[in-house]
Order: structure tokens, then sequence, then C-alpha cells
């Protein structure tokens, strides 16, 4: 059943490896879990996955190769044998319910009444054979007792008997579809590092300590920089508008980047990127910068980030004077073409979902600028992508 497990979860695409498998049989071996399926549930997990993208992919897996057991210990060394389920009931039950469960026909026929019963009972049900509700005899219900039976809105199990825990688990299906969160956005941002030793030596070498103290003869303590994330990064942010019903993304967006890049800067601009850029939305009609002075400061070796949903009248894009804010004596098109060429990567970040991009025309129209490889949506698999295209 182990074996099977692997087997299901590398075809799932859980990157699973013979390594991460060996340490939960050794685990299980060793009793670090008491033989409780949901025990059994949360050290396979932590044991086999290592991206939160995979705990849906999982849990779907777990769920099948393992659906209806209440405890694991038995299947640790073998599967229980079918004339021993059968003894049990022998032991418990009488002639007429074992001769009813016989008529069930087992799991299949079990499952496909239990659908007629949901169907047909309108109301709570407590004791009897048939429906399903709490302490009767019924193949369906809670607190009752069956041994062939699939327990419905009970916390735990009574005599651990159950073919299927119905319970509703509290487990969160995780997607990389879905928009971000802080924490999801600082794993996603990890993917993009460069890492070197600069500055000031200040923290101990140990291997290199080591290494020349054996060589000298005596204790020759070396220290070293401090290893750091040299990217750098420019974020620019359209703030206001359409973007308004996106701000708290781009805040965890903001926050997040702040935390991974050392060296980043961020400036805001409206719908499209003119001649003018801010840093303060408070003050921004009057602490406005020159956005070539933006161009001519930060070198080429800056990774550019704009994060926007590209929503505006293709005038301002296309056209002097568009600005629904300002006269713009040059189209917001050639100030974008000026940051693709002063850097090699530009990446755009579009919170709608992608769906509606083509509903819009200035979206096609900054995609054909930016690039129509270098427009992502703002969710954890085109977030990833993005830093994949950064790191190029």
């Amino acid at each position: 059943m182990f074996q099977r497990f692997f087997t299901e979860l590398r075809d799932a695409k859980v990157p699973v490896s013979l390594k991460e498998y060996l340490v939960l049989i050794d685990c299980l071996q060793k009793d670090v879990i008491p033989p409780l399926i949901d025990d059994f549930y949360f050290l396979s997990r932590a044991t086999l996955v290592k991206d939160e993208r995979h705990i849906d992919k999982f849990d779907r897996v777990f769920g099948h190769v393992f659906k209806g057991m209440e405890f694991t210990h038995e299947t640790i060394d073998a599967l229980i044998p079918e004339e021993w389920l059968r003894k049990l009931t022998e032991k418990y039950l009488t002639e007429e319910e074992k001769e009813q469960i016989e008529k069930l026909g087992g799991w299949d026929k079990l499952m496909e009444t239990l659908q007629e019963r949901l169907k047909e009972q309108k109301e709570r049900h407590e004791g009897g054979n048939k429906w399903i509700g709490t302490g009767g005899t019924s193949p369906f219900g809670a607190y009752g007792y069956n041994p062939e039976g699939v327990r419905i809105g009970q916390k735990e199990g009574r005599h651990g008997r159950a073919v299927k825990v119905w319970d509703k688990r509290e487990y969160k299906n995780l997607d990389d579809q879905v928009e971000l969160g802080t924490r999801n956005i600082k794993v996603a941002l990890r993917r993009l590092r460069k890492f070197a030793r600069q500055g000031a030596p200040d923290e101990l070498d140990l291997d290199g300590t080591i290494r020349e103290s054996a060589r000298q003869g005596y204790l020759d303590i070396l220290m070293r920089p401090e290893r750091r994330n040299t990217i750098k990064v420019l974020l620019f942010f359209d703030i206001g508008g359409s973007m308004d019903s996106h701000i708290k993304l781009c805040e965890e967006l903001f926050s997040a980047a702040k935390t991974e890049f050392k060296h980043m800067e961020y400036f805001y601009f409206h719908n499209c990127l003119y001649e003018q850029v801010w840093k303060d939305n408070r003050r921004r009609n009057n602490e406005k910068l020159n956005t070539w002075d933006v161009l001519h400061k930060y070198p080429h070796d800056y990774k550019v980030v704009f994060v926007g949903d590209a929503t505006m009248s293709p005038y301002e894009i296309t056209y002097p004077g568009g600005s629904v804010e300002h006269w713009n004596e040059e189209p917001g098109a050639l100030w974008l073409h000026r940051v693709c060429d002063v850097y090699e990567r530009v990446v755009w970040l579009n919170p709608v979902p992608q769906a509606h991009w083509n509903h819009t025309p200035s979206v096609s129209l900054v995609k054909d600028i930016v690039g129509e490889e270098r427009m992502f949506p703002l969710t954890i698999q085109g977030l990833e992508g993005a830093m994949r295209e950064l790191s190029r």
C-alpha cells in the first residue's frame, strides 16, 4: 500500500524522492506517531511535500489511496485478511443484521444506497437501522454501530471500523492559480536570487578557519563578508482608478518585495508611464520625479517590474495629450519603449485574470510594447514565471 502511495504521488506530479519515502517508512517503523490516520496524514505530508503548491495534489492522492481507513497500524505490516472482518461480524451482529449487510452488496452498493437515502431523507433521524442519523445500526450515520458503515458528521470514531470517514476535513486546498498572499509572494520572489559576498568581512568563515588552522598549526581565524542577494529591482506601481480594487494585493506584493530584495526602488504612475513618476501619493502633485532622471540614475543591471492592470483608453498609450490627468507631450508607448531599451529584463504583472485580457485593447497594446511573453498574471504561477523571465 505504501509503495502504491509513493507511485501515485509521482504519477500526480508531486516531486517525491525515494529518500523521502524511506524516511517516512523509517518513521513508521520507529513508531514516531500513534497509529491514527490523521497523524499519519500530517507525518506523510511533512515528509513528502516540499512545496505548498503540491498540497492539493497530495491530499487528493492521500484520500484516494487511504480512503475509509480509521487508523494505519494494521497496514504497516500487512492488510487485514477478509476472513478476519467476517469473524468480527459473526461476533457482534445477529443473523438478521448479517443478512441485511450481505444484501447491500459490499462497498460499491453501499455508496449507491447512501446516495439514494440522502435524496430520500428530509429530516434528522436518531436510532433505527435505515435512515442517516445517530445512535442506530444503519450503515450510514454517527455514534451508532455497523461494521461496514459510512460515518457522517461524527467528530471521531467510536469503534474504529467505519469503511469510510465522511467527515469534513479541514485541510485547505492550495492552487497555483489563486491570487497571492504575502507569504506565498515571498516564496515566489525567492526564485529571483543571485548571491555574492560583498562588503566588510564581519562573518566567521568556519570552513576557512578550520582549513587554515590545520595548515598553519595554530588557530587562524578568518572572516568573510555576509552572503547577500545582489539582485537589484525597480518596481513601478500603477495607482488609482481601476487599480483601487487591487490595492490589497499590491500592498502584499510591495511588503514581500521589500523583505526579499535589499536593493529595491519603487515609483508610482497612473495608467501609463509618462515623463514623471512619484514616490509619495499624498504629495504627488508637488514632489514628482523626472522619469529620465530615474532611467539615468539606476543602471541597466536592474530588473524592472511593472504592476498594473493596463486598463485605460488606448489614446493614453499611443497619442500625445492622451493622459487623463495632464498634457503629456510624448505618448506613453514611447516611455515604455525607453524603459525596455535601457533595461534588458522587464516584466509586467497584471492583477486582472488572464482570461479577461483580450477584452481590453489597451492590454494588448502594452503586451506588444513590453513583449507578449513578458506580461504575467498576478498569481503564484504567474509570479514564478515572471521571476524566471527576470533570471534569464
